[in-house]
């Protein structure tokens, strides 16, 4: 999973952090309201984590403003010491999908944050349809003007990130994490990959699909 940490405790975020690294996981880190909220909106996280009380907006009015703003919703858990009935309640109320109290084990943060990953897929369709393309979830397959189109691993995760994401343009950072949770080889494999993608995708038909928005990323045409 790639987390987004919103935490002003240091010792905590640090301890979070060492702990989601040993389980394989990466994760962003802001200590306020105001930047988890920007990172939350700029980037795609699989789960957000975020503590009550937090300087310059806490935790339930980023909550309120990340569900008002937000292109999707990004699973989020609440993390407080506050354990009040109300302070619950306030939390879900905010739009807050869990609510975790501290101090906790790292290993029920961990299985609270994959059930929120998997639960915001339960209800979709196998089958996700942009324009003319056709992505099979369940049999990681895809096709153009129902021609199979033949993807090198690589080639999908891409694509589907895209389509999961539109009609929102996903930035090299971010389809940087879809493959290698942050840490890229040496050469610029993201590049080659999408020149892949796009031999499959693009070149046996009239309109190219895969749009580079300049100093931006990448998004898909469904027009095309």
């Amino acid at each position: 999973m790639h987390l987004l940490v919103v935490e002003d405790n240091a010792l905590l975020a640090g301890n979070l952090a060492d702990g989601l690294e040993l389980a394989g996981h990466s994760a962003d880190f802001a200590t306020d309201g105001v930047l988890g909220l920007h990172l939350a909106l700029q980037h795609h996280y699989d789960v957000l984590i975020v503590d009550l009380g937090l300087p310059r907006m806490d935790g339930l009015e980023l909550c309120r403003r990340l569900r008002a703003c937000a292109p999707r919703r990004i699973p989020l858990l609440m993390l407080t010491a506050r354990d009040s009935l109300g302070d619950k309640l306030a939390g879900f109320d905010s739009g807050a999908d869990d609510y975790l109290v501290k101090p906790f084990a790292l290993e029920e943060l961990l299985a609270r944050c994959s059930v929120l990953a998997r639960r915001h897929t339960l209800h979709q369709d196998h089958v996700l349809a942009i324009g003319s393309l056709r992505l099979d979830r369940r049999a990681r397959s895809a096709a153009r003007d129902g021609q199979a189109l033949g993807l090198h691993p690589a080639g999908y995760q891409i694509l589907l990130a895209l389509a999961e994401a539109h009609p929102r343009v996903l930035t090299r950072s971010e389809l940087t994490q879809v493959l290698w949770q942050g840490e890229p080889p040496d050469s610029d494999a993201l590049r080659s990959h999408c020149y892949q993608l796009r031999q499959k995708l693009d070149k046996p038909f009239a309109r190219p699909m895969l749009l580079t928005v300049h100093g931006v990323g990448l998004r898909l045409d469904p027009q095309a």
